[in-house]
């Protein structure tokens, strides 16, 4: 894996956690703005909203700089809709990145060619 891909993959890994919590945190907002006087939905509508852009630009780059088959981007596509589902393609794509640091250790130290 290159640098560029690397990178790709790190950055939608790093906005997927705060993208799901903003969500969450939207979510609890609603709630209150119809429960109570607290209205923070216009503040936490706007964070989530650019934290979700970003995940989208994110996912494109890493989409086209990995080549995932359709399902695979598909699959990190509606992760990205589900309250929580930014939490798992963080997880998911923490393994991949470790997975490919040791395949390529592996290969450096000439114990697997792949």
């Amino acid at each position: 894996m290159d640098l560029k891909t690397a990178t790709a993959l790190r950055r939608l890994r790093l906005v997927s956690a705060p993208e799901a919590v903003s969500f969450l945190l939207l979510l609890v907002c609603s709630v209150l703005k119809r429960t109570t006087d607290f209205n923070a939905v216009p503040v936490m509508g706007m964070v989530h909203g650019v934290l979700f852009i970003l995940y989208v630009i994110f996912w494109a780059d890493a989409w086209n700089r990995t080549k995932w088959n359709p399902r695979t981007a598909a699959f990190y596509f509606i992760l990205s809709v589900l309250p929580t589902g930014g939490f798992f393609a963080e997880r998911k794509l923490k393994r991949a990145a470790e997975d490919e640091v040791i395949a390529s250790r592996a290969r450096k130290e000439g114990v697997v060619n792949a």
